[in-house]
């Protein structure tokens, strides 16, 4: 992989990206490696507020990079926001500098697989990322909760790429009408070489920028039109575009 010198920190800005994006895609699998914080950890400090986006941060026992929460309102209906997180590919829309992203394996909505490629600038690898994806919802609060685990032995590493070998994710969504509260929680301790100190300063922009475009993804017509399925006992099995 040859690239252009990165220019500065907006190069190093892209690098962090990749480090803590995963697609969409986004359940804690059995092999996960290391429990996130609690959303009502008293640790987590605010670092940023943008465009409604609250981002807080906390240190992580035995990793010199941080978790971080986001927080916020988007205005987007939970069912598009399901459509979105139910396509393979949907990562490269709206996760910043995802460029490639497909399911694997035999799962379905509830219980699957996926690829995901972030890129880097020069001299930086890409990193690639495996990930168990679960899903959970319940129809009478609502609410549906996502947890994405790395689980890097599940498919056969790429020489040109390094492999993320930790990566826990929670979405939580709660819908609000016609827009929906969503929460996302990650923390992710990339193999290679990088100074945490600039990591952890960098952190906070990535999920901004990630949730703005996943708001402006969700409400285009592509993800549209599309409805809950739920079994008898009220928990979800799916999502299905609505018939006329």
């Amino acid at each position: 992989m040859r690239k252009s010198i990165a220019h500065g920190i907006a190069g190093w800005a892209s690098v962090i990206s990749g480090l803590v994006c995963a697609l969409l895609v986004f359940a804690v699998a059995a092999t996960a490696r290391a429990e996130l914080p609690t959303e009502t950890d008293e640790a987590w400090t605010l670092r940023k507020e943008s465009s409604g986006i609250r981002v807080y941060t906390i240190e992580q026992p035995d990793s010199r990079f941080k978790a971080f929460k986001a927080v916020a309102i988007l205005e987007t209906p939970i069912e598009n926001l399901m459509a979105v997180m139910a396509n393979p590919g949907s990562c490269v829309e709206w996760v910043h500098n995802c460029t490639e992203s497909y399911a694997f394996g035999d799962g379905e909505f509830l219980d699957r697989f996926a690829y995901s490629v972030n890129d880097m600038p020069w001299p930086v690898t890409d990193r690639d990322y495996v990930l168990r994806i679960q899903t959970r919802g319940d129809q009478a609060s609502g609410e549906i909760i996502m947890h994405l685990n790395a689980v890097p032995d599940q498919r056969a590493e790429n020489s040109s790429r390094i492999r993320v070998d930790r990566s826990d994710t929670l979405y939580r969504f709660t819908p609000q009408g016609n827009k929906t509260r969503m929460v996302w929680v990650q923390h992710t301790d990339p193999n290679g070489s990088l100074p945490g100190w600039l990591v952890n300063s960098l952190l906070v922009d990535i999920p901004i920028r990630s949730m703005e475009m996943l708001e402006r993804v969700a409400n285009t017509e592509k993800y549209r039109g599309y409805r809950l399925v739920h079994d008898a006992q009220g928990q979800l099995t799916g999502i299905r575009l609505s018939t006329p």
